[in-house]
């Protein structure tokens, strides 16, 4: 169990205690790594990940791909407005479908979401061993909304919301 600190010690004037603590905390935070690391989830992740760098189909597919994206981000700097904004857009989804229609992309994208989440879920079950409030940030583009600070109504004692 992490001893809870001092106020002097909270902002930076640290004991010996709190550094054996902290190096406690490390070395855990260390094994957790491996653990995933070495995990069924991880070793997947990498092999579908090999897969897609080995693939000569699909390293075309992707460089394609990249070509798309970076002809419509030049498009998309004068917006919709632009002559070829749509074409080009339409051209980043024809190369994105092309790309999901390689079973090594398709399988490593899904392990990778599943590291993805692994990752989510043990950090949220590290930040709400310490609080229910602490915010864990994730790679989800469409969060959901709850709690303090997502236009939500919380418990917090702020008064800011509710």
């Amino acid at each position: 169990m992490v001893k809870s600190l001092p106020a002097a010690e909270a902002h930076g004037d640290y004991s010996p205690d709190t550094a054996a603590d902290l190096s406690a905390i490390a070395a855990r935070a260390f094994e957790l790594g491996d653990l995933i690391k070495h995990s069924a989830l991880t070793e997947d992740y990498v092999y579908w990940k090999r897969s897609v760098e080995r693939s000569g189909e699909a390293q075309q597919r992707i460089r394609e791909f990249l070509k798309a994206k970076e002809k419509f981000a030049e498009c998309e700097r004068f917006g919709r407005f632009h002559p070829d904004y749509n074409e080009a857009l339409d051209r980043v989804y024809e190369a994105e479908a092309k790309l999901e229609e390689i079973e090594a992309v398709r399988r490593f994208k899904e392990a990778e979401s599943a590291v993805d989440l692994l990752l989510h879920e043990v950090s949220l079950l590290i930040a709400h061993s310490v609080s229910d409030a602490i915010k864990v940030p994730d790679n989800d583009p469409n969060p959901k909304a709850s709690g303090c600070g997502s236009g939500g109504s919380c418990s917090c004692g702020s008064g800011g919301c509710g």
